[in-house]
C-alpha cells in the first residue's frame, strides 16, 4: 500500500487519552476526582496564587532587594573604530544616517551613537555623531578625519 496522507498514522503510544476524573469507581479516578479529601484544594474553582506558599513567607519576600534602575540612563548605540575602518572608504562621511545605510548599526538609541576607540584606524573619515571617547577622538585627527559631535535627536547642541 502506498503511503499518501489519506493512510498516514501516529506510531504506537504517540497519543495518550486525556485523563477522565469523577466517571465512576471503574476509571480509578471516581469519587473525589484525584482531589483527596476536603480543604480548599478540592473545591472547584481553586487555583493557586502565584508564588504562594501555603502560608509561609514566600521566597521573593525572603530575599533581599538590592540595587535600583537609574530612570534618567541614556542608551547610547556603540560603534567601534574597527567597524569604521572596515566599512567605510577614506573621505567619506559618518552619520548616524550612514551607519543604518551600511547595515552597522539596526536600531538608533534614543541618546544617539558614541565612537569607541577600539582598534585602528589609517582612512581619513569625517565622522558626525553625537558622542565620541577621548581614544577614538584622537585616533580619529591622527589619521587625517574630522570629529564632529551633532545634537542630540531632539535637543539642541546647548542643552547638554
Amino acid at each position: 500500500m502506498a503511503l499518501g496522507l489519506n493512510n498516514i498514522e501516529s506510531p504506537a503510544g504517540a497519543h495518550k487519552d486525556k485523563k477522565r476524573v469523577g466517571r465512576g469507581p471503574g476509571s480509578g479516578h471516581g469519587k473525589t476526582s484525584t482531589r483527596g479529601n476536603k480543604g480548599q484544594k478540592s473545591r472547584s474553582g481553586y487555583s493557586a496564587k502565584r508564588g504562594f506558599e501555603g502560608g509561609q513567607m514566600p521566597l521573593q519576600r525572603r530575599l533581599p532587594k538590592r540595587g535600583f534602575t537609574n530612570i534618567f540612563k541614556k542608551e547610547w548605540t556603540e560603534v567601534n573604530l574597527t567597524t569604521l575602518e572596515s566599512r567605510f572608504n577614506a573621505g567619506e562621511t559618518v552619520t548616524p544616517e550612514a551607519l543604518v545605510a551600511h547595515g552597522i548599526v539596526t536600531k538608533l538609541a534614543a541618546a544617539g551613537v558614541v565612537v569607541l576607540g577600539e582598534g585602528t584606524l589609517t582612512k581619513a573619515l569625517n565622522v558626525r555623531v553625537q558622542r565620541f571617547s577621548k581614544v577614538a577622538q584622537e585616533k580619529i585627527t591622527a589619521a587625517g578625519g574630522t570629529a564632529e559631535v551633532i545634537a542630540i535627536a531632539g535637543k539642541t547642541k546647548d542643552a547638554e
